[in-house]
C-alpha cells in the first residue's frame, strides 16, 4: 500500500468503500480467501447500486474488481483490507484478526484497524552492529515488513588513508559514531509517517554508543536485547524481541491500571460520554480507558452525544463508533489510550477517561 493508515484516515469523499476481510497464511485455508472476498465485494456492489447513481456505481465497482483481481492470496496474512473511491484503489495485508465488514461512508473505515493495532504492540526493531543496520516493522512477534532502501545500511568502505585512521582507537570510535548517527537520521526519516517506538537488538557496547547520538531517545524502548543478530532471519529476530517487549508491555499496563485507580480516588476520572467529549475538546483528558471489544454507535444532536442501538450503525449521520471518535480526537490533543480486558471497567460501562486536572 502506498498510503499510510494515517493518510487514509484524513481522506474525505462520498462513497469511500472499505472492505475488511479475514484471510489465512497457509494452504489450503488461503485457497478460500478469494471466495470470501468475492462475497464481501458482492455486498458492496448491492449497496452501491441501491444508493448511488448507477453509472457512478458501476465505475466504482469496476475499480473494486480491478484491485481485487491483482491480489495474490498465497501471500495473505491474517487480514486483507481494500480502500476504494473515485481517486484511490489500495489494499493492505495486516497480521491482525478482524471481523469481516463492508463500510461505505464519507471516510475510509480505518478506526477498526487503528484500534486493532492499538490492541497489539506495533513497533520497529533496529538490528545494529558495527558492520550493518537493519530495520523491521513488527506487530507482536510477527514481521510486517523489513524496511528497504537505504536499509540495510552498511558501514562504509574507506580509502587506505581512512583505513589507517581506523587503527587509532579514538578515530575508530568516531567513525562508528558517525555511522550510527546516519542510521539514526534514516530511522527518524522513516518514522515520519509511522511514528512507532524502536526496540534495539545490538551488543551492549554498540547500543550504548547509539544512544549517545540518538535524536529521539524518548521513543526508544528502555529495554533491549544484548545480542548480535544482524544476519538472523527476520522471523527469528521478531520472536526473540517479542519475549522482552511482551514482558515490558505487561508491566507497563499494570502501571496504567494503577494510574486509573489513583485517578478514581482523586476524582480525576470521567465516565459520562458527554463529559469526556467536552473534556477532550478542552485538552483536559490525559488517558482514555476502554474495554476490548467495546463499540458504540452514536449521533451528535446539538453538540450532544446520543447513543443509538447497533441496528442504526450504518445509517447516514451516525458515528459508527463514538468511542473511537473520542480516542482519535484525544490523540490529536496529545492524549493516549489503554485497552483493558473485558469486565475491568464494568462499573463505568466499559469506558472512561482520566483528566490532567
Amino acid at each position: 500500500m502506498n498510503l499510510s493508515l494515517n493518510e487514509l484516515k484524513s481522506i474525505r469523499e462520498e462513497n469511500s468503500v472499505t472492505i475488511i476481510c479475514t484471510t489465512h497464511r497457509t494452504k489450503p485455508d488461503y485457497l478460500q480467501d478469494g471466495l470470501r472476498l468475492k462475497n464481501l465485494i458482492k455486498d458492496a456492489e448491492n449497496r452501491l447500486m441501491a444508493d448511488m447513481d448507477k453509472k457512478k456505481a458501476a465505475a466504482l465497482i469496476k475499480r473494486i474488481h480491478s484491485l481485487a483481481d491483482g491480489i495474490d492470496h498465497s501471500h495473505n496474512q491474517e487480514s486483507l483490507i481494500l480502500f476504494v473511491n473515485s481517486e484511490i484503489a489500495e489494499y493492505t495485508r495486516l497480521p491482525i484478526k478482524v471481523a469481516d465488514r463492508v463500510v461505505i461512508d464519507d471516510t475510509f473505515a480505518t478506526r477498526d484497524l487503528i484500534r486493532a493495532l492499538h490492541l497489539e504492540t506495533h513497533y520497529f526493531i533496529l538490528v545494529l552492529s558495527r558492520e550493518k543496520a537493519r530495520l523491521l516493522e513488527v506487530l507482536n512477534d510477527k514481521v510486517i515488513r523489513e524496511a528497504g532502501k537505504p536499509f540495510p545500511m552498511d558501514f562504509p568502505r574507506f580509502s587506505s588513508a581512512s583505513t589507517a585512521a581506523m587503527q587509532v582507537s579514538s578515530k575508530q570510535t568516531n567513525l562508528y559514531a558517525e555511522f550510527f548517527n546516519r542510521v539514526d537520521k534514516q530511522i527518524n526519516q522513516h518514522r515520519k509517517n509511522n511514528p512507532l517506538p524502536v526496540f534495539i537488538i545490538a551488543l551492549e557496547e554498540n547500543k550504548n554508543e547509539y544512544m549517545k547520538i540518538a535524536d529521539k531517545k524518548e521513543t526508544i524502548f528502555n529495554v533491549s536485547l544484548n545480542k548480535n543478530k544482524i544476519n538472523d532471519p527476520d522471523h527469528a529476530i521478531a520472536e526473540d524481541a517479542w519475549k522482552i517487549v511482551k514482558e515490558y508491555v505487561e508491566k507497563k499496563n499494570e502501571q496504567r491500571k494503577a494510574d486509573l485507580r489513583k485517578a478514581v480516588s482523586e476524582n480525576k476520572f470521567l465516565s459520562d460520554p458527554n463529559e469526556i467529549w467536552q473534556a477532550i475538546s478542552q485538552g483536559r483528558v490525559e488517558t482514555i480507558f476502554v474495554e476490548q471489544g467495546l463499540f458504540q454507535p452514536a449521533e451528535l444532536i446539538d453538540g450532544e452525544i446520543v447513543l443509538v442501538p447497533e441496528s442504526r450503525r450504518d445509517e447516514k449521520g451516525i458515528i459508527d463508533d463514538v468511542y473511537d471518535e473520542m480516542i482519535e480526537m484525544n490523540m490529536d490533543y496529545g492524549g493516549d489510550v489503554v485497552f483493558l480486558p473485558k469486565g475491568e471497567l464494568d462499573k463505568f460501562n466499559g469506558f472512561g477517561a482520566t483528566t490532567r486536572y
